[in-house]
């Protein structure tokens, strides 16, 4: 697989801990070659000074010996103080440094400088312990705000989930999980994997596993789309239960519901069934990636194969009938089928009908004078019609 190197570095947020003293780290999500993810904490120091290293490296590089040769970023140096606001404003700024560190040359981008500094450490895997004075604050750069550096975060408090079952990993970046842990959801992925930290862990876990602590979670998910979506298969699946879709790579088909479990009602024609988003794209992107994310870690399971789930709530989750799903979708098909009708009808020019030829009329004689009435009657009858007028 040749030399490893980084793909991707994805400024997660900070967190503002306690202990020894109150101080801040950044959070990167470090994508590898090998399709692997890690989370790294960095002080804000410690990027500093990785960033002067790498400068006296690269002295052509970083402008040393002519300003117009210069790509390595830019960074500001680190303030005697460095507050909450000082962090969260920066974060546009590690946003577009890291950015930039990914798409220089391979000499800088994947020398073991860069390579080093963002590897797992120890200290990375081992969370503050419960005995400190204050468990750490955590905040997330919201989505949206990765791509512009002009967003600045506000702070968002990670959701606390409890596991459901037992649940044993499969590879290493997943995680252990057994009932009744608690987690700290870090990141939710559309394709049913959750980025998730206990007090000694991190780690992928299915969200099929997890339930939140104040209510059942149909709140979270989206409401059905009947309009559909329209998606393409970039991997076959056969169906092992009743309720799912079997498709080849390359089917096109429209996604109706997005679960959080990662199994997503799909239409296809009439028929509707369950189907991994894992293994669906949205029709014209590249799927390259995806697929060696498949490679490296396969659908996460469904809440319906867990054996023995143990919820702490009393109302179940309710879910919606595939009868119900059919029923919505032939509904909105045959009214999707009306509406073009209409509308063709609308658009196609009305031709009126010919008329027909005008008839001619008969002409209508003159009306005779009254002299000329009289002159034609008789004389008793002249004296009946004088007298009456």
């Amino acid at each position: 697989m040749g030399d490893p190197f980084i793909r991707h570095i994805v400024l997660l947020g900070f967190e503002k801990r306690f202990a020894p003293s109150q101080h801040f780290v950044y959070m990167f999500l470090v994508k590898w070659q090998d399709l692997s993810e890690k989370v790294v904490y960095r002080r804000f120091t410690e990027i500093y000074e990785f960033h002067k290293l790498l400068k006296e490296m690269f002295p052509i590089e970083s402008g040393q010996i002519s300003s117009e040769n210069r790509i390595i970023p830019h960074l500001p140096a680190p303030r005697w103080f460095d507050g909450q606001r000082t962090t969260e404003n920066r974060q546009g700024t590690l946003t577009e440094y890291c950015n930039t560190l990914m798409n220089l040359p391979t000499k800088i981008s994947r020398c073991s400088h860069v390579l080093d500094f963002f590897k797992v450490r120890p200290d990375d895997l081992k969370l503050p312990s419960d005995n400190q004075v204050k468990k750490p604050e955590t905040y997330l750069m919201p989505k949206d705000s990765r791509n512009n550096v002009s967003d600045i975060t506000g702070p968002i408090i990670l959701q606390t989930y409890r596991v459901i079952a037992d649940y044993e990993k499969n590879s290493n970046t997943e995680m252990t999980l057994k009932l009744g842990d608690l987690v700290d959801v870090v990141e939710k992925g559309q394709s049913g994997w959750w980025f998730c930290q206990t007090k000694a862990k991190r780690g992928w876990v299915p969200a099929s596993y997890l339930e939140p602590m104040d209510s059942p979670d149909e709140s979270e998910e989206q409401e059905p789309n009947y309009e559909g979506e329209p998606y393409v298969t970039i991997k076959n699946y056969t169906a092992v239960e009743e309720d799912e879709m079997t498709l080849e790579e390359g089917d096109t088909i429209e996604v109706i519901h997005k679960l959080l479990d990662g199994w997503w009602v799909v239409r296809k024609g009439d028929i509707t069934g369950y189907f991994p988003s894992m293994y669906l794209q949205k029709s014209g992107q590249d799927n390259t990636q995806a697929k060696n994310l498949i490679k490296k870690r396969g659908a996460p399971p469904r809440r319906s194969s867990i054996r023995n789930p143990q919820s702490m709530h009393k109302l179940a989750r309710k879910r919606i009938s595939q009868d119900s799903y059919r029923r919505n979708s032939v509904k909105y098909i045959q009214q999707r089928k009306m509406s073009r009708q209409l509308s063709a009808q609308k658009e196609q020019p009305i031709e009126e009908s010919p008329k027909p030829p005008m008839q001619p009329q008969p002409a209508v004689p003159p009306r005779p004078s009254q002299d000329l009435i009289l002159n034609r009657c008789s004389e008793s009858t002249k004296r009946k019609l004088m007298t009456t007028v």
